[in-house]
């Protein structure tokens, strides 16, 4: 196999164990069992289960936001984003019971971060801003973003994923570009 496709496997075992158990009770030998593949392999591939675990987000988050990275797309991501997580969402669950909040968020910050933050540069592309102006308003953003991700997923994912960014959209519409131009008249 493959390092990519060996990654993929340990991967996709860790999901079906966590269909089956909470991920505190899921170990090493366990992802190895299920998998195929010794101890070694998994450790030549993973330090441990929470490097695995934040593989798998990066992963999961960058192909459901691939394509949607621009101003006009921007909301097709979001809503991947949300897809992927309710698809997901044994392993979602249990990474939110289990794994420390500060790591969770610091993953979800930066995945949005990286989102608002080419966007920020796809509008401003013609003006001159401050990277520290740049960084202020993607950083704005994306503690909305992400409040209402964990809101969603806190409150069982029940409000429509598409409801919530119709309105998170009608509520920016135009602030993103306000923003920058206040960046921009105070450089």
């Amino acid at each position: 196999m493959s390092k990519a496709t060996t990654k993929i496997a340990i991967a996709y075992a860790f999901k079906e164990l966590l269909l089956e158990k909470s991920l505190d009770k899921i170990t090493v030998n366990d992802i190895t069992e299920k998998c195929g593949i010794n101890r070694q392999t998994f450790y030549y591939h993973f330090h441990d289960i929470l490097e695995l675990t934040e593989w798998i987000c990066e992963e999961d988050a960058e192909r459901a936001i691939k394509e949607n990275k621009t101003y006009d797309t921007w909301q097709e991501g979001y809503l991947a984003i949300f897809e992927m997580i309710k698809k997901d969402q044994a392993f979602i669950i249990n990474i939110y019971r289990n794994v420390p909040k500060d790591y969770l968020y610091r993953y979800l910050y930066k995945v949005t971060y990286k989102l608002l933050y080419d966007v920020l540069e796809e509008k401003a592309h013609d003006v001159v801003i401050k990277e520290e102006d740049k960084v202020f308003i993607a950083n704005f953003y994306k503690y909305g973003f992400v409040g209402l991700v964990l809101e969603w997923i806190d409150t069982g994912m029940k409000g429509d994923p598409k409801v919530i960014i119709e309105k998170l959209n009608s509520m920016i519409q135009g602030s993103f570009s306000n923003a920058i131009n206040n960046a921009k008249m105070n450089k």
